[in-house]
């Protein structure tokens, strides 16, 4: 078994778990009520305005590192992306292998952020969706290795039903066939998900594959402006990009040194 394969045979157990502690129809009922009010900030949009397209992540551990800021702030790191100049963020929701939470995507929104959010988890069920809207995520990531083609295609109506948008992840060239099924961004991931080796040839070698139209984001990986410059070059206009600034002291400041340097 893979890593991947590890993360998502416990990611159903935990969602059964989830389901038990707040049923389903539970859960509804503190959604129904935002789904009245105004929809979470466009990520696509933002992204394709921004000069730098940055997507910084707030990711405090990984299964092949270990942690990497245990005593990382949600309350206070990604406001200071925000601060920085990122054009959207991405917030770890899996506990057990990321050390990440739901809780936080609403602690970084408490402390002042108004940015496009990605909730950043191993989405495999429907009720993953409704923890994402409620806890105020604009974006979801879909990962196609981990889902059918029918099941990603069922997420992806569902989350739009929601008012979020997608960001469908895939890694090889057999996954680009999911670029079909109308997610929001087309994303390539550069680390392989069952080794979590990392390469980022990986989208410079998918990148001219994606459909033309879409808003294609490059994940993982990126570690120089010079690399980010290059994949633009190449049509991204997304780069996701957590452990080059979560690994520094200051990682709102790691970011707008690196923004001032593209």
């Amino acid at each position: 078994m893979d890593i991947l394969d590890e993360i998502t045979a416990h990611k159903h157990l935990e969602v059964a778990a989830q389901k038990r502690e707040v049923p389903l129809r539970s859960l509804l009922g503190r959604v129904e009520p935002l789904l009245a009010g105004p929809k979470p900030p466009s990520m696509a949009a933002a992204l394709l305005a921004s000069p730098s397209g940055i997507i910084a992540e707030f990711k405090r551990k990984s299964p092949s590192k270990g942690w990497i800021k245990e005593e990382g702030e949600a309350a206070v790191i990604p406001l200071a992306y925000q601060r920085n100049g990122a054009a959207a963020l991405s917030i770890l929701a899996d506990g057990k292998y990321f050390g990440g939470s739901p809780d936080f995507i609403a602690k970084a929104r408490e402390s002042g952020v108004t940015l496009p959010i990605l909730y950043k988890e191993f989405v495999v069920d429907e009720y993953q969706l409704y923890m994402a809207r409620l806890c105020g995520a604009s974006a979801v990531l879909l990962i196609a290795a981990e889902l059918s083609k029918e099941e990603c295609r069922r997420l992806v109506g569902s989350a739009h039903a929601l008012g979020l948008e997608v960001l469908l992840e895939m890694h090889s060239e057999p996954e680009l066939e999911y670029a079909g099924l109308n997610p929001d961004m087309c994303g390539i991931n550069n680390r392989n998900l069952g080794t979590f080796v990392t390469n980022v040839e990986n989208s410079f070698r998918l990148a001219g594959k994606l459909p033309a139209d879409a808003v294609k984001v490059s994940e993982s990986g990126i570690c120089r402006p010079e690399t980010l410059a290059e994949l633009r070059q190449c049509g991204f206009r997304g780069f996701l990009i957590g452990e080059r600034f979560m690994k520094e002291a200051d990682p709102g400041a790691a970011l707008g040194t690196f923004i001032a340097k593209l």
